[in-house]
C-alpha cells in the first residue's frame, strides 16, 4: 500500500496560501504592490472587521483583458517575468505569480477590471480558488480586488489570528509602508468607514512623510542625501533630541520596495554613536537605490527581505549617508508643499513649528516643551533614603543628601544620563512584607566592598573569591522581583502635570486593547484627541522622565499575543527604566547592598537572562600570574 500521496492542487494551493498569505496584512500589501506595478497613480484601500472580513483594493492602473483576468489566479502566472532571465535583475514589485493564487486558494475574491481601450470590462469570482462565474461588467479603467472572509476554509490559519483592532491595525501599517516607498502614488486608507491617512502622490518623498508620519516627526526630521560606488541613498533621518524607544519608526526602500534588513538598521544607529541616548533608537525613512542585478529579492515568499551582491557598499552607502545629514543638523527638512496638498494635509493654515498641547490640569496649564537646562559643576543631590533588610529584624538606612561634583565622562559615555539613583525607595526593595523573606548574608563569609570601576562594575571580595558584578543589571533583577513580589497590588504615582504622546497608529491600537493590563501595572493612559495619547499616571518605581520610552517599549512587548508574558515583559521595561545605569553615580552603600545580593545567590541573573557578576577565585588568579603552575 503507497503511503506517499499526491496533493490534490487545491490543496497544494492552500499550503502554499500559508507562505504568501500570513493575515490580512499580507493580502494588502500584495494587491497595493500589484496596483502599483500597472502603473496606478490612485491606489484606494477598504478595510473591514480587520481585513479577514473585507477588504477592497481599487486602481487606475492598466488594467485587465479578458483572457488575462481569467489566468492571473492560477499559480505562477505573471506578466512581470518571461523566463529565467528575468530574474536577474527585477524592477518591480512583484514577480513570483503567487499572490493572487494564494490569496484566492483561502478566500471569496471577486475582479472587476478594465483596459482604458475596452468598452467593457470583466467580472471574476472565485471561492476557494475555484472560479465560480467570469463574464462582462461595467466598471472604470483599471482594478479592483474585493476579498471577503479571509481564511474561512483553514480554520488552522484562523484560530491564530489576533483581534480585529490588531489585525485592523497591522494592515494600515502596511498600507503605510507602501505608500511610503511610492511618494508618487495617491494611496487613501479607510477603515471601517473612517479614513486612516491619504497621500497626496505628488512625487515629493517630504509630503508622504508628513502625511503619514505626522507633523511633529516631519519637521523633526533632516534630510539625508549621498551615493557610494552605485548606490544612491536619499530621504530623511530623525534628529538625535528625537529618539525613540523602539525602531518601529525606522523605514527602509531598495528601488521602492520596503524592506527588512539588520545590516542597514545597524548602519544607521552606528552613525548616530555618540550622539544619542544609551537605549534610545533613530527614526529614518531612507529610500535606497541601486541596480536591480545588484539586489536579490528572490529570498523569501513576503519580499520583505533581500540580499545584496555587496553588502559592505549598501552598508558604507547608508551610513557615511546618515553621518553626513548628522554633523549638518542644521540642514533640516524644508516642507514645500503645492497650495492644493497644502488643504488637503493641513486645512488650518500653513505648515508651522509644533505647538505644545495644553493637556487639562487644574495646577499646571501646560507641559514645558523643553527640560530645564542641567546645571554643571557643583550640584546637590536631595533624594528619599531607602531601607534595606538583612535578615530579620536589622535595618539600614542609608542617607542620600549628599552634594556631589559632576565628573567630566568620556566620549563613550557622552550620551549617558548623569544622575544618581532613582528616587523611589521602591526601585530598591518592597516596603510591605512578604511572605519569602531574603536570605541573610552569611556572617562566615562577609563581603567586602573595593570600589567600583568604569562607573558600572563593582568589585568585591568574599573569602577566596572576587566577585565583578554589573551594578545596572544586578539592580534591574532586585527591581524586577520586588515589582514581581506585589503581584497585582502595583503603586501608581499620578502626574502633577500629564505628559502627552504621539505613538505611531499600531502603537496607539496596542495600547487601546491592553489598557485594563496597562492600569493594573499602574499606568493611567487614555486617548487624548484623534491621534495623541495623555498619560495621566505612572508605576511610582519609574521616573516622569522615562514614562513615554518605556510605553515605547511595552508597545513591543505587547506583541507578544499572551497575556502572562506580555506582563512579564512590562514588568522587565520598567525594571530596566528604574534600575540605576551605567555612568551614574552611585553611593558606597548602595553598591555593597547590590554585592551582599549577588554574593549569597540571591540574584545570578538580570530579567534578560543575563548573567549579572563574573567571579574569579584566588586559584584562578594566581594562575594568570604564574604563582602556580
Amino acid at each position: 500500500m503507497a503511503v506517499i500521496n499526491v496533493l490534490a492542487p487545491h490543496v497544494a494551493n492552500m499550503i502554499a496560501a500559508g507562505e504568501v498569505v500570513e493575515r490580512p496584512g499580507s493580502v494588502v500589501k500584495e494587491l497595493m504592490e500589484n496596483a502599483a506595478d500597472a502603473g496606478a497613480r490612485n491606489i484606494t484601500v477598504e478595510l473591514r472587521g480587520g481585513g479577514a472580513t473585507f477588504i477592497r483594493v481599487t486602481d487606475d492602473g492598466c488594467g485587465m483583458a479578458p483572457e488575462d483576468a481569467e489566468s492571473c489566479f492560477l499559480r505562477h502566472a505573471t506578466s512581470k517575468i518571461k523566463d529565467e532571465l528575468g530574474l536577474e535583475a527585477i524592477s518591480t514589485m512583484g514577480f513570483r505569480g503567487e499572490a493572487l493564487a494564494a490569496i484566492a486558494a483561502v478566500s471569496h475574491v471577486e475582479l472587476l477590471t478594465r483596459r482604458e481601450e475596452d468598452e467593457a470590462g470583466t467580472r471574476v469570482a472565485l471561492s476557494g480558488g475555484e472560479i465560480q462565474s467570469i463574464g462582462p461588467a461595467g466598471c472604470p479603467k483599471g482594478s479592483v480586488f474585493t476579498v471577503q472572509d479571509l481564511f474561512y476554509n483553514t480554520p488552522a490559519r484562523l484560530k491564530f489570528m489576533k483581534s480585529d483592532r490588531a489585525e485592523g491595525a497591522w494592515c494600515v501599517q502596511t498600507a503605510l509602508r507602501v505608500a511610503l516607498g511610492r511618494p508618487d502614488i495617491s494611496v487613501r486608507c479607510i477603515r471601517d468607514g473612517r479614513e486612516e491617512f491619504f497621500t497626496p502622490g505628488d512625487g515629493k518623498p517630504e509630503s508622504a512623510v508628513y502625511a503619514l508620519l505626522g507633523r511633529d516627526i516631519a519637521l523633526s526630521m533632516l534630510s539625508v542625501q549621498g551615493e557610494n560606488e552605485g548606490v544612491s541613498v536619499t530621504g530623511f533621518a530623525g534628529s538625535p533630541s528625537a529618539g525613540r524607544g523602539n525602531r518601529a519608526m525606522q523605514f527602509f526602500f531598495v528601488n521602492g520596495r520596503a524592506i527588512r534588513s539588520q545590516s542597514l538598521q545597524a548602519a544607521v544607529e552606528q552613525a548616530y554613536k555618540n550622539t544619542l541616548l544609551v537605549g534610545r533608537f533613530p527614526s529614518c525613512v531612507l529610500y535606497i537605490t541601486m541596480s536591480p542585478g545588484a539586489v536579490d529579492v528572490n529570498v523569501h515568499p513576503t519580499k520583505n527581505e533581500v540580499k545584496f551582491s555587496s553588502e559592505k557598499r549598501v552598508f558604507d552607502a547608508v551610513y557615511y549617508s546618515t553621518l553626513n545629514a548628522l554633523q549638518g543638523r542644521e540642514d533640516r527638512v524644508e516642507m514645500h508643499l503645492s497650495r492644493g496638498t497644502e488643504r488637503r494635509l493641513h486645512p488650518a493654515g500653513p505648515i508651522s513649528p509644533p505647538e505644545p498641547k495644553q493637556p487639562p490640569s487644574e495646577k499646571a496649564p501646560a507641559r514645558p516643551t523643553e527640560k530645564p537646562p542641567v546645571p554643571t559643576g557643583q550640584m546637590t543631590l536631595e533624594l528619599h533614603s531607602p531601607t534595606y533588610t538583612y535578615g530579620k529584624g536589622m535595618t539600614v538606612t542609608v542617607p542620600l543628601r549628599r552634594s556631589a561634583q559632576r565628573e567630566s565622562a568620556p566620549r563613550r559615555e557622552e550620551a549617558e544620563p548623569s544622575r544618581s539613583v532613582p528616587k523611589s525607595p521602591a526601585a530598591w526593595e518592597p516596603k510591605e512584607p512578604s511572605a519569602e523573606k531574603p536570605a541573610p548574608v552569611s556572617s562566615a563569609e562577609p563581603v567586602r566592598l573595593v570600589g567600583e570601576v568604569l562607573r558600572t562594575y563593582i568589585i568585591a571580595e568574599q573569602g577566596e573569591r572576587v566577585l565583578i558584578i554589573d551594578k545596572h543589571t544586578a539592580h534591574e533583577r532586585l527591581v524586577f522581583d520586588a515589582l514581581k513580589a506585589r503581584g497585582r497590588e502595583m503603586l501608581s504615582q499620578g502626574l502633577i502635570v500629564p505628559q502627552t504622546w504621539r505613538p505611531d497608529r499600531e502603537a496607539r491600537e496596542m495600547l487601546e486593547e491592553n489598557a485594563p493590563l496597562l492600569q493594573e501595572l499602574g499606568f493611567g493612559l487614555e486617548p487624548y484627541g484623534e491621534e495623541d495619547m495623555i498619560l495621566r499616571a505612572m508605576p511610582e518605581a519609574l521616573d516622569p522622565a522615562q514614562a513615554i520610552p518605556a510605553l515605547e517599549e511595552i508597545c513591543e512587548k505587547l506583541k507578544t499575543g499572551s497575556r502572562d508574558l506580555a506582563r512579564d515583559g512590562i514588568l522587565q521595561t520598567i525594571a530596566c527604566k528604574a534600575a540605576i545605569k551605567a555612568g551614574w553615580d552611585t553611593d558606597p552603600m548602595e553598591l555593597q547592598v547590590l554585592a551582599d545580593k549577588v554574593a549569597s545567590g540571591q540574584i545570578k541573573y538580570c530579567p534578560h537572562g543575563r548573567p549579572v557578576a563574573v567571579t574569579l577565585t584566588r586559584r584562578e588568579l594566581d594562575k594568570q600570574f604564574s604563582r602556580i603552575v
